[in-house]
């Protein structure tokens, strides 16, 4: 049995395995089907602090983990299938059919994007494809994009990839947004910003290097054209990795798990949460990072 029983392997359970290390608490850390979490997905890191040069996603997620194992952190290769959180010691089963017990966990297992599940988009992701304006627009400085989606988010990344590229142009498949009022209105008078209604992508066309363009089909007459462009960023939503957690922890209506305000507490004591897992809205390596830190500082003030 352990102290700290992180399952994840992101910057949130990577900060939170070194910060219960050095706090004296047996620590071990479940990493996961994706070792390293979403970040490995990503060409390049230009927005993490300490690295004046860009850095794949890969590379730093590396780093992270040789920083754990070398304050002597156990690592697990194995996957959480099943939790148990009703009494002390906690246990978690993993894959393997090994039982985990912990006096406390802290839950990092992170959210994946929605994708669209059409013809080169998993072979341009990263060349092309991507779910993260923040992360990614930096490199389309000058160019022509495309955004999907009609909600909060799909305006929101097309307004500021708006601030690099040539040209943004927003698909719908509907005749109108689901993005607040106010949203609507900066997106549909902004100079740069176009909107295709009633279309959606059937598929991403490239060079077998990059995407050079998509496919667009109407949903009302069902014509087809082709548009141009050096990048598409899928902004149909995020799905947070929690589908053990549902009756263990209070979850918001979108599947996140609700870290009570100021800390990563859960509403069962002992138990905390970090990283995209309970983050709908910033997403980023650095937050999920603090998060980390934090319920790892939680962990600690709890089991002191």
């Amino acid at each position: 049995m352990v102290d700290v029983l992180i399952i994840g392997s992101g910057p949130a359970g990577y900060t939170a395995a070194i910060y219960a290390a050095r706090a004296g608490r047996s620590t071990k850390v479940i990493v996961g089907d994706q070792p390293g979490g979403q970040l490995t997905t990503t060409s390049f890191v230009e927005n993490y602090p300490g690295f004046p040069e860009p850095i794949s996603g890969q590379e730093l997620m590396d780093r992270m983990r040789l920083q754990a194992e070398n304050i002597g952190l156990a690592m697990e290769q194995d996957v959480i299938k099943s939790v148990d959180f009703s009494n002390q010691p906690f246990i978690c089963l993993g894959e393997s059919g090994i039982p985990y017990k912990s006096r406390s966990v802290i839950i990092a297992t992170g959210a994946s994007a929605k994708w669209l599940g059409i013809p080169g988009e998993a072979q341009y992701r990263g060349a092309g494809v991507s779910s993260c304006a923040t992360c990614d627009g930096f490199f389309f400085k000058n160019k022509e994009v495309v955004v999907v989606g009609g909600g909060n988010t799909a305006v929101a990344d097309a307004i500021y990839l708006a601030k690099f590229a040539r040209s943004v142009v927003l698909i719908h498949r509907r005749d109108h947004l689901r993005a607040e009022k106010i949203m609507q209105k900066h997106l549909l008078e902004h100079p740069k910003i176009s909107v295709v209604w009633n279309s959606e992508v059937k598929n991403i066309m490239g060079d077998g290097t990059k995407m050079t363009g998509l496919q667009l089909r109407n949903v009302l007459d069902d014509s087809e054209t082709e548009k141009a462009a050096d990048g598409i960023f899928i902004a149909i939503g995020h799905k947070p990795a929690t589908e053990i957690f549902r009756s263990k922890l209070d979850l918001n209506d979108d599947g996140y798990i609700i870290a009570k305000t100021g800390s990563a507490r859960t509403s069962v004591a002992g138990v905390f949460a970090a990283g995209d897992v309970c983050d709908p809205t910033y997403r980023q390596a650095i937050t999920s990072a603090g998060q980390g830190c934090m319920a790892a500082l939680d962990a600690n003030q709890f089991l002191g």
